[in-house]
C-alpha cells in the first residue's frame, strides 16, 4: 500500500527545550522536523525549497521572526505558523500584514500546534487544487455588485459584498473583525464586531448552497481571511 512522503516541517525557535517537545509530537504525527535556533540564515533555509511548512517564533536572535516572514514572502507562499509570546502582538502581526498563515501564542499545547499544522498543510493543499479550479470559476464585479460562481450568482447583500470583496481583494490576508468593520461600515455606524461574524456565516451559507465550497477560513481569536 502507497505512504505519502512525510511532511517535512522547518521549526525556527531559539528556545530548545520548547522546540525538542514539538520536534517529538511532530514525530507522532508522522513529520520529520528540523530544528533552527537563530534568525541569522533562517530565511535563505526556508527558501531552500526543503520544507513544507514553517514554525517561525516572533523573538530570535540575530534576526526576528516579523523580517523573516517579510523576506520570505517577497519570493514563497510556503506555509508559516508564527508564534508569539505575547497574545497582544498577535494583533499587531495580522495589522502588520506579515502574511503568516496562522499564528499561536505562548504557551501553547504541543497537541494544539500539530493540529494547526496539519489544517494549514491541509488548506494550502486544497488551495493549489482550488486555484486551478474554483478561483478561475469565481467572478467578482464591484461595478455591478455581483459575483458569480461558474456563471451561477451568488446573491449576496450589499454589506455581504462589501465584505467579500475585501477579503477578496488579498487572498490569504487575515483581517480583524476590528479592521473589518473599520473597512466595511462607515465611522459614526454604531455596529458591534460580532456582525461581522453574522454577515461571514450568510456568504458561506450562500456559496455552499451553489457550489459546496466554503472560501472563507476562520482564523480563531482573529478574524477571517480568503483562501480561494
Amino acid at each position: 500500500m502507497h505512504k505519502d512522503t512525510p511532511k517535512n516541517i522547518l521549526i525556527v525557535e531559539d528556545e530548545v527545550a520548547i522546540a525538542d517537545v514539538v520536534k517529538e509530537y511532530l514525530a507522532e504525527a508522522q513529520m520529520e522536523a528540523v530544528l533552527l535556533s537563530s534568525g541569522v540564515d533562517a530565511a535563505t533555509t526556508i527558501l531552500s525549497g526543503a520544507f513544507d511548512l514553517v514554525i517561525l517564533d516572533l523573538m530570535l536572535p540575530g534576526i526576528d521572526g516579523l523580517t523573516i516572514c517579510q523576506e520570505v514572502r517577497k519570493t514563497s507562499e510556503i506555509p508559516i505558523i508564527m508564534v508569539t509570546a505575547k497574545v497582544e502582538e498577535i494583533d499587531r502581526l495580522v495589522g502588520l500584514e506579515t502574511g503568516a498563515d496562522d499564528y499561536l501564542c505562548k504557551p501553547f499545547s504541543p497537541r494544539e500546534l500539530v493540529a494547526r499544522v496539519k489544517a494549514v498543510l491541509r488548506r494550502t493543499s486544497n488551495q493549489m487544487v482550488l486555484s486551478n479550479e474554483s478561483s478561475q470559476r469565481l467572478v467578482v464585479d464591484p461595478e455591478r455588485w455581483i459575483v458569480t460562481f461558474n456563471g451561477v450568482n451568488i446573491s449576496l447583500t450589499r454589506r455581504e459584498f462589501i465584505l467579500f470583496e475585501i477579503l477578496h481583494s488579498k487572498p490569504g490576508r487575515v483581517y480583524s473583525r476590528a479592521q473589518l468593520l473599520e473597512l466595511a461600515y462607515d465611522h459614526d455606524s454604531d455596529v458591534i464586531d460580532r456582525a461581522i461574524d453574522s454577515h461571514i456565516k450568510n456568504i458561506r451559507i450562500k456559496f455552499e448552497a451553489v457550489c459546496e465550497w466554503d472560501p472563507i477560513r476562520s482564523v480563531y481569536g482573529i478574524g477571517y481571511s480568503y483562501d480561494g
